[in-house]
């Protein structure tokens, strides 16, 4: 079993929106299994049907869960931001999480073509893209800006006092359009800046965690394995850490 993946960072235009995208194709002749970890994230996948391009949208997982990446298929994705829920997609992800829909056929122009390689893909959705961005609301921008600045690690209270929006604020507005609290969320965050610490053999808490039984916790808790396991990775199981193998290579 093989699996070959390419990422490619938007343009700056798109920053506070999209934070890359990608290209999965397993080359092998059998479907590759994979537990699918929270990532801080909302992504688009697109492939191939019989029937032309279909695009799934996926809300923030919180939860470890189970993928399947058929033989032979290439998948194109793009992670996303938080911002893009209430600015690109102008719908609440709350009703998404650990799951997904379907979106129309012909979504933002997609057609086959635009899945010929990952430059493809990423120049047709910038573009598109592109026509829709607006600003963001200086408040917002504050807080999402420090959230992934600090990788999660900045408390509730410290995003609040940085962004001039009341705690109690924040919090309504993440369970209106994500489904969670903020707390929960930059914990995610957190969590997730680990996987290229762990990807690279380095088991031991970087970012604030309080000592290394809670590191341990929470990486169990979102991933259903310990560090020392997740970097094993044994029979590539978690795609996340051998796609980052793979880039470090």
């Amino acid at each position: 079993m093989k699996l070959l993946w390419e990422m490619k960072a938007p343009p700056a235009a798109l920053s506070d929106f999209v934070s890359g995208y990608w290209k999965f194709h397993n080359v092998s002749e059998s479907d590759y299994n994979t537990i699918v970890v929270p990532d801080g994230r909302v992504d688009v996948i697109c492939f191939r049907t019989e029937n032309g391009v279909q695009c799934v949208l996926r809300g923030l997982d919180t939860e470890p869960g189970q993928g399947t990446i058929p033989a032979q298929a290439e998948y194109f994705a793009v992670n996303f931001k938080l911002p893009a829920s209430e600015y690109l997609f102008g719908k609440s992800m709350a009703p998404l999480a650990n799951s997904g829909e379907m979106l129309p056929h012909g979504w933002w122009g997609i057609i086959e073509d635009d899945l010929a390689d990952l430059e493809h893909f990423c120049q047709k959705i910038s573009s598109v893209l592109l026509t829709l961005v607006k600003p963001l609301d200086p408040r917002k921008r504050l807080l999402f800006e420090n959230i992934y600045a600090s990788n999660g690690t900045m408390t509730v209270q410290e995003l609040s006092d940085k962004s001039g929006w009341s705690s109690r604020q924040i919090n309504r507005y993440f369970h209106d359009w994500f489904g969670l609290s903020l707390k929960a969320y930059c914990n995610i965050v957190r969590m997730s800046a680990s996987f290229q610490h762990i990807s690279e053999g380095r088991l031991f808490p970087e970012l604030d965690y309080t000592d290394q039984n809670h590191f341990i916790k929470e990486i169990k808790k979102y991933t259903g394995v310990t560090p020392k396991e997740l970097s094993k990775n044994t029979g590539n199981r978690f795609a996340i850490i051998t796609a980052l193998k793979n880039l470090d290579s």
